[in-house]
């Protein structure tokens, strides 16, 4: 792992391959692990890959009290990122919540990015879904966020809504599990930049950068779970007729977290996606 130091703290990242960068950004309550069977083959095809663990709750380095983590925050952390980096020209591969964040991004910060992939994610109206809706909320309640930290103890919840149990259709492996779910139980930290996170979700970020998203002209490539549980296929295909240059991919037998229940397919299509034949 390798660490870099911004404005709004330390962020810890893994980086494998060389050639054009790519970042990637992951959602709520996952890191760094959920692009492990991505890295590999993009990094043997010529990529430089790049990936940080983003301070969403499974991160193990907590941010400076007074970092800002709303969706702004959120899309500037990824800036000052590739700012400190000194990347250009970079593709971001965002997945779930880190998808928002991106578009929030690319409607207000775009200069550092060549290309966008959004994976199943959080757009429009629906930031976060519905089985989430209550969660900025009860973050605003004293103790919280430790009481959903503690009862992620009992495996036997993993599978619930709520949990995992929309965002995949097959079972996390349990160390990757508790890589997504350890760091909120074990630091009050952690739940405070996580508290941050979930006290600033609201649609009006997404449905601004909505707004936006028409002057963004570089390419983007949409790839969408068809049997989407929480972000309908309708929110893709209203992004790609709102960007300028965007194609959509679809992709059967799984949720939310493609890069979980069909290992490897989001590399493909990133592949073909940056290093076109």
């Amino acid at each position: 792992m390798k660490t870099v130091t911004l404005p709004q703290g330390t962020i810890a990242y893994r980086e494998e391959g060389a050639g054009p960068p790519v970042v990637f950004v992951h959602g709520l309550l996952t890191n760094a692990e959920l692009w492990r069977h991505e890295v590999p083959p993009l990094a043997a095809a010529g990529l430089r890959c790049i990936v940080p663990t983003w301070p969403l709750g499974a991160h193990d380095l907590p941010m400076r009290p007074e970092a800002a983590l709303d969706p702004q925050g959120a899309a500037s952390l990824i800036d000052a990122f590739l700012n400190a980096l000194d990347l250009h020209d970079v593709t971001l591969v965002a997945s779930d919540t880190g998808g928002a964040f991106t578009q929030i991004l690319m409607a207000r910060m775009p200069a550092r990015v060549g290309r966008v992939v959004l994976v199943s994610c959080d757009a429009l109206e629906v930031f976060f879904p519905q089985p989430f809706k209550f969660l900025p909320k009860l973050a605003w309640l004293p103790g919280a966020i430790w009481l959903i930290a503690q009862a992620t103890r009992l495996r036997a919840l993993h599978r619930l809504p709520i949990v995992f149990g929309f965002v995949t259709k097959r079972p996390i492996p349990a160390a990757i599990a508790d890589s997504y779910l350890t760091p909120m139980r074990r630091s009050r930290a952690i739940r405070r930049d996580l508290g941050k996170v979930l006290r600033g979700i609201h649609r009006r970020h997404t449905l601004a950068a909505f707004d936006r998203l028409k002057d963004f002209d570089r390419p983007v490539l949409l790839i969408w779970a068809r049997e989407e549980r929480l972000f309908p296929l309708s929110l893709a295909h209203r992004l790609a007729e709102r960007l300028p240059d965007a194609r959509l991919e679809t992709v059967t037998d799984s949720y939310t977290l493609i890069t979980e229940d069909r290992p490897g397919v989001v590399a493909d299509l990133v592949g073909k996606f940056v290093l076109p034949d």
